[in-house]
């Protein structure tokens, strides 16, 4: 990818980064200009609601100090996600993908959520959605920011409880049954009422043959002899290391059969991906621009080994 990357950024990516940089600069010093004063019209409605106890003076304050605060960031907020598509299409294109702002499909969601792979939630944003076909596979990826609402005795509120990439690896390889492979046993606290929901099968508990796995990964499956044909010794080092590459955490998957051919699933909590960085540093740096290049040929250089068994090439 180094010599894709260098191509990509001296022939596309840094000229055009250039050519944005004074508008970058004008839309910084907004910011400031109408930033600064905003929020000290908001302090000094606060001081008024405070020390003199004047409720209409600091709801005057609030609203112009709101007005100038978003007049300031307009411009510099339609940069930043100008840049982000731009950026992202690029980048995906170099590495054989395409890329969406918004996934038009949001593919085996619902299977995710069948399987325990994503948490119960009441409110639901979806991002970043690169496609494609890598080492033959179909693949997609998105991102996920679910919520779940909470209640209080005065207000209701939402709170984040998955924020982090969805992939899906369909491979020529057939799959028997369903594996599902978890960090945390705390999705599966409803394990049994989730296998009579999913085609009326039960999942039990499968027990690892390499003792260093057992102690960080819970395995279940729809049959013990194929779960452990799945989920080898290099399968789980190269969930680790996926894990580790996103610099997430509680990573999980599943392989699925009926999808009608091999099926690989895989949740990991992020954080936010995919983003430009800063919008008040000097937008020609390699830097930001590696960062997701390294963040997406990751992902794509870790599905032949995820999917791969030792010594076979896909198709056989």
């Amino acid at each position: 990818m180094d010599r894709r990357f260098d191509t990509l950024w001296k022939e596309a990516l840094e000229p055009w980064l250039l050519d944005l940089e004074r508008e970058r600069r004008s839309a910084v010093r907004d910011t400031y200009i109408f930033g600064i004063p905003g929020a000290l019209a908001i302090l000094a409605g606060v001081v008024a609601a405070v020390m003199l106890d004047h409720p209409v003076a600091f709801f005057a304050a609030f609203v112009v100090g709101g007005v100038l605060l978003w007049i300031g960031s307009r411009r510099l907020n339609a940069l930043r996600a100008r840049v982000k598509e731009e950026l992202n299409t690029q980048i995906a294109q170099a590495c054989g993908l395409s890329y969406r702002l918004k996934p038009y499909e949001l593919y085996r969601f619902d299977i995710f959520r069948e399987l325990g792979l994503i948490p119960h939630y009441n409110r639901r944003h979806f991002e970043d959605h690169f496609a494609g076909k890598v080492l033959g596979c179909d693949f997609d990826l998105y991102e996920a920011k679910l919520e779940q609402r909470r209640r209080s005795k005065n207000r209701t509120y939402y709170v984040t409880v998955f924020r982090g990439a969805l992939i899906r690896i369909n491979f020529p390889r057939k799959v028997e049954g369903v594996t599902v492979i978890t960090r945390d046993q705390g999705w599966f606290n409803g394990l049994h009422a989730l296998g009579r929901s999913f085609a009326d099968r039960k999942l039990e508990r499968i027990g690892l043959v390499d003792p260093k796995f057992e102690k960080s990964f819970e395995v279940y499956g729809s049959d013990q002899v194929i779960a452990r044909y799945m989920v080898t010794p290099t399968f789980m080092e190269q969930l680790l290391a996926l894990e580790t590459s996103l610099k997430g955490k509680r990573i999980r998957a599943a392989f699925d059969a009926d999808a009608g051919q091999g099926e690989l699933l895989v949740a990991v909590e992020t954080g936010n991906l995919f983003e430009p960085g800063s919008m008040f540093k000097p937008l020609a740096d390699q830097a930001r621009v590696r960062s997701i290049v390294e963040e997406i040929d990751l992902i794509t250089r870790i599905i032949g080994t995820l999917v791969e068994r030792p010594g076979a090439r896909m198709g056989d």
